[in-house]
């Protein structure tokens, strides 16, 4: 039934293409039409039970990162938030400030306030970001308006794309993203957009010469596994994975990182042990090619102590 409510929701908050190009303007006019005319003025509750209006108290004069998830959700939604908590760090104390992140829940019926406190305590969600709730109906209608909604997102086994829309309602600027695009570049695309100064010294060439490639385990590693896991530095959303080679076979390694949901749908244990470990964290599918896994494993083993 819950899947069907979040089809109905998706599928009700059918966006138009033209308004879909107005919201993705670049400059700023005068009298813009994204302001209170157009924007609902609903009310939502956040993850601490506390009634806000969307456009009041949540948009009005802001700058804004904003997305759709479901606590249930087993594919994109984990990967999106623990991306965006490392999009979150890496814009430091803006977040709260300068920029404000709000995370709105499709499934209502489910996500009550404290599922969703829960939620955002397990990807160690920092200052500066909800997570709202509200009626069906409200949340279809501000999906709508965002232009974070279509029609082919009812027929995925999300409900829901993975997207994330930056704005600043103010000036009158609005622009779409990946929510799952890698955490550095995401910072970079929301500091250029709004036009904050980076006042921080430019690398060297002998440090650039030292990033990974793009043939290694290393950036596999950093631009897929590092929004949820370290190596050596302790367990994060998911486990440190220093030495998980030694620990595992690598038969079922592979397997595993080629197909995490089908293993926890067979009821493998360990892979069942895993996400009852790990507070109910489903390990993602993060479609990774057979070259991918084996050059991330051979990273892995060199990383072992």
């Amino acid at each position: 039934m819950r899947g069907k409510r979040r089809a109905s929701i998706t599928a009700a908050a059918t966006l138009l293409v033209g308004a879909s190009a107005l919201l993705s303007i670049g400059p700023a006019v005068a009298g813009s039409p994204w302001g209170a005319g157009y924007f609902p003025n609903v009310p939502l509750i956040t993850q601490d039970g506390t009634v806000v209006h969307f456009y009041d108290d949540l948009l009005k004069g802001k700058k804004v990162a904003i997305n759709l998830i479901y606590t249930s959700c087993k594919r994109e939604c984990p990967l999106e938030t623990a991306r965006l908590v490392q999009v979150q760090r890496l814009l430091g104390d803006r977040v709260g400030k300068d920029l404000f992140f709000y995370s709105i829940s499709i499934d209502p019926e489910r996500d009550t306030p404290a599922v969703l406190k829960a939620y955002a305590e397990k990807f160690h969600v920092g200052p500066g970001w909800l997570f709202l709730t509200g009626r069906t109906d409200d949340i279809t209608l501000i999906a709508k308006k965002l232009g974070l909604s279509r029609r082919s997102d009812a027929l995925t086994r999300d409900g829901h794309g993975a997207s994330l829309m930056i704005g600043d309602e103010a000036g009158g600027q609005w622009m779409m993203n990946s929510s799952v695009d890698d955490p550095r570049f995401l910072a970079t695309t929301i500091s250029n957009f709004m036009g904050w100064d980076d006042r921080q010294p430019g690398r060297s060439y002998t440090e650039v010469a030292g990033l990974p490639t793009p043939d290694t385990g290393a950036l596999v590693f950093q631009s897929r596994c590092g929004a949820c896991h370290t190596i050596g530095k302790g367990d994060a959303v998911g486990p440190d994975l220093a030495g998980v080679t030694t620990r595992r076979e690598r038969s079922w390694l592979v397997r595993y990182l080629r197909a995490p949901d089908q293993m926890l749908a067979e009821n493998d244990p360990i892979a069942t042990a895993l996400l009852a470990r790990y507070r109910d964290v489903p390990m993602p599918n993060l479609r990774l090619s057979d070259g991918e896994i084996a050059v991330l494993l051979t990273f892995l083993e060199g990383q072992a102590p």
